[in-house]
Formats: C-alpha cells, sequence, structure tokens
C-alpha cells in the first residue's frame, strides 16, 4: 500500500481532475485514489452510464457518499452536459445539451439560464450526499466563451481547464493513442502545478486509458517526488472557494 507523503518533502504538486463519462473505470479509479491515499477533484454531469442510469441518479448515490467521505472535491460539469457553442450578439449563449429533455438541440439561453444549469449540479448532489459541490466548473469539450465565463463568474463559480500535459488523451482513438504512449507522454511532461484531466469512463475508446496507465502514472510521479491535492488547493483557486454555491445567486430569480 503507498503512503501519502508528508507535504515538505514533495518536489511539487500534481492535480488530478476526473469528469464524468460512461463510468465504466468509475470504481477502479475511486479504489486506486484510494489505494495511494490521494485526494482528486470530479467535475460532475448528469451522464448516461454503462449501468443504463445516469451519473447522478439515486443509484449513483452512495459512490458520490464514499467519495466525500475520502476527501476528494467536487465541481459542475453542466448538469445535461451542455457544449457552449457560440456567443450570441444579444448577450444569449447558443448551447447544445448532450442529455435531459433538449438533448441535441440548439438553444439560446441567457446568463442566468447557464447560471442555473451549473447550480443544477450542485443541488443534485446535495440531494444525493447532503454536501454541496465547491465553488469551481468545467466546460464540456473545453468549449469555454467569453459569456459562458461570465455567466459562472456572475454566480459564484470560477472555470477549471487542464495543463496542456495535463491532457490524458483518455477520448483519444486507442490504435492510434495506446496507453503506454499515453503514460509516457504524460509522465515525461507533467510539471509542479499541472492540472490533469481525464474522465470516469469514455464510450468510445476501445482499450480503456484508466487501468492500464492510472497506476504507473500516479506510480511514476511518486517517484518523482510529486504529491497531490484537490483544486481546493491550488494557488489559483482556493482564496474564492469558500462556502457553498447556493448562497451565490445571478441575477434577479430564476430564468424559465
Amino acid at each position: 500500500m503507498s503512503l501519502a507523503q508528508p507535504a515538505n518533502s514533495c518536489s511539487g504538486t500534481i492535480y488530478l481532475s476526473f469528469d464524468t463519462g460512461s463510468q465504466s473505470q468509475a470504481e477502479y479509479i475511486a479504489q486506486t485514489l484510494r489505494r495511494h491515499h490521494i485526494k482528486a477533484t470530479f467535475f460532475m454531469a448528469n451522464e448516461k452510464t454503462v449501468n443504463g442510469d445516469y451519473t447522478l441518479d439515486p443509484s449513483w448515490a452512495p459512490f458520490w457518499k464514499a467519495l466525500v467521505a475520502d476527501g476528494h472535491a467536487f465541481g459542475s460539469h453542466t448538469f445535461d452536459h451542455v457544449y457552449a457553442k457560440r456567443d450570441l450578439t444579444d448577450g444569449k449563449i447558443e448551447v447544445k445539451p448532450q442529455f435531459g429533455a433538449n438533448g441535441g438541440k440548439l438553444l439560446a439561453w441567457t446568463p442566468q439560464q447557464y447560471c442555473d444549469e451549473l447550480n443544477r449540479v450542485d443541488q443534485r448532489f446535495q440531494t444525493l450526499t447532503g454536501k454541496h459541490i465547491d465553488r469551481f466548473w468545467r466546460t464540456p469539450g473545453g468549449h469555454l466563451t467569453p459569456h459562458t465565463l461570465a455567466a459562472g463568474e456572475a454566480c459564484g463559480y470560477k472555470h477549471v481547464a487542464w495543463a496542456a500535459a495535463g491532457f490524458s488523451g483518455d477520448e483519444l482513438p486507442s490504435d492510434k493513442w495506446p496507453n503506454q504512449l499515453l503514460l509516457e507522454r504524460t509522465l515525461k511532461n507533467l510539471k509542479d502545478g499541472d492540472i490533469v484531466m481525464a474522465h470516469l469512463g469514455i464510450w468510445s475508446r476501445k482499450d480503456p486509458w484508466a487501468p492500464a496507465v492510472l497506476e504507473p502514472l500516479i506510480s511514476g510521479l511518486e517517484k518523482k517526488g510529486f504529491c497531490f491535492a484537490t483544486l481546493r488547493d491550488h494557488p489559483a483557486y482556493k482564496g474564492d472557494l469558500k462556502g457553498p454555491v447556493a448562497e451565490v445567486k445571478a441575477g434577479k430569480g430564476r430564468a424559465s
């Protein structure tokens, strides 16, 4: 069993983060982090899983409760995994939800509607676990626009992307990007302060990333002297993330 390193012995800190997905690797990832005594950050949307349910259904409450108990951090990934397409001239945002009642449709949202979408994750997470999420979010697909960034900030969320070296590549085709190549590239290029992004399972990748890469990646980084932390401790985010999301509101009332 790996033991966590004392903070003063670290040569640097890496911030592991995971977005929801098919959840095919979710339990393996949770167990691996637990075994290494590592805290990570999870960005959640209500996505369809390999079990035929959705990631924020009551059936996943035990999983999320266990991660809360382990001390991980949590952010919004928009409830219906909403892709921001472009900013419109009237101040609205063209979006395309992947799931939910409007899945696959192009919609024009006000900043308030976008804020409400971010908060839906917090509301559901509180129902499932009794805890609020942290005040950060990540846009699906990395599609960030000036209006979505402003909408998130207006309702108290800071956007979190990832380092270039922290792109795990777990959503790339495995025939062109085999796991060994992804592992070697990530281990070689990660540096102190980098945020790593992976998923809790990707439908399209034939050779799953996590079982092949996560354990050797963590072990390799530990051998290099790196420690791990949640984004609550990241210098760019920790000062603005106090208190529950629900206490921060944007605009007046809720958009329809």
